[in-house]
């Protein structure tokens, strides 16, 4: 899966981002797993920052298991030193299994007492293996104890599944009434299993997605008109798609497009490696 930097505002500077698909008996709780380490030469600071995905992500590092509400604006970690991270990008099922009202930890990231989950996924992260078989230990603890943990979904969970699934698949979504009636439910009911699964209005999961997508198509053609990206996304005009990018990015369009090409470059770690994040360490994949 890497390679896959939809929300990610500078993904040349995450070349060694490792994001793993779930197997398959954990795939009903988890997106994908997102594994970030690093190596900075003393002094230097990497600041990551993303447009968060409309979910909450479960994360192991070393010295604790945090889990990050969903985000309502840009999300920026800033990293130093020398450090790893496992972390789950949650789907809607498993979010409540972890914290009662995701919405109450909106923009903050809330410290587990887990300790199985820290020891299994540290022993695999810390151990001597080479890189990859230490991942590959380390996802495969995480994705057992939410085997262990987690109970079997009932028809709400799975509903509340495929409402996140088709508000970030289908670009032609543009409306809350679409997914609802893409469901065969009300709009009520949307808006109850968005608050209690996910902690954002469904609403504000339709306008993450395409704020993605349009920061992802400024990176990517840096001279494509920015009204025509607003058009292509469903926004009434460029002025819709400006507003969206200050009130969550806090900056505009044309802003993003002028700072990729300098954030563009990737550096390098005092070991010649890339440093890299997966985002923020309560992050977002």
């Amino acid at each position: 899966m890497d390679g896959d930097w939809r929300g990610v505002l500078y993904p040349a500077r995450l070349p060694t981002l490792h994001r793993v698909a779930p197997p398959e008996p954990v795939a009903v709780w988890v997106r994908w797993f997102w594994i970030p380490q690093w190596h900075l030469a003393p002094g230097r600071v990497s600041r990551q920052e993303i447009i968060a995905f409309p979910a909450c992500n479960l994360a192991v590092e070393p010295a604790l298991v945090g889990l990050a509400g969903p985000s309502t604006r840009r999300s920026f970690r800033d990293l130093t030193g020398r450090g790893w991270a496992v972390g789950a990008l949650l789907r809607p099922a498993a979010v409540p299994h972890l914290v009662e009202d995701p919405a109450a930890i909106r923009d903050a990231y809330l410290t587990l007492d887990l300790p199985d989950l820290h020891a299994a996924v540290t022993t695999a992260m810390t151990s001597d293996h080479e890189g990859g078989l230490r991942r590959s230990r380390a996802v495969d603890a995480f994705a057992q104890w939410l085997h262990d943990t987690m109970p079997t979904p009932d028809a709400e969970a799975l509903a509340a599944n495929a409402m996140a699934d088709l508000i970030d698949a289908d670009p032609t979504v543009l409306q809350v009434e679409q997914v609802a009636a893409m469901l065969g439910v009300s709009v009520r009911t949307l808006q109850r299993l968005a608050r209690h699964y996910v902690g954002l209005p469904p609403a504000a999961m339709i306008r993450r997605r395409r704020l993605q997508e349009a920061a992802e198509r400024l990176r990517r053609e840096p001279d494509i008109d920015i009204a025509a990206v607003a058009h292509d996304l469903g926004y009434a005009d460029h002025a819709h798609l400006t507003t969206d990018f200050r009130n969550v990015l806090n900056f505009t369009p044309s802003a993003y497009r002028g700072t990729t090409e300098r954030h563009e470059r990737p550096e390098k770690s005092d070991r010649g490696d890339p440093f890299t994040d997966g985002g923020q360490l309560d992050p977002h994949g």
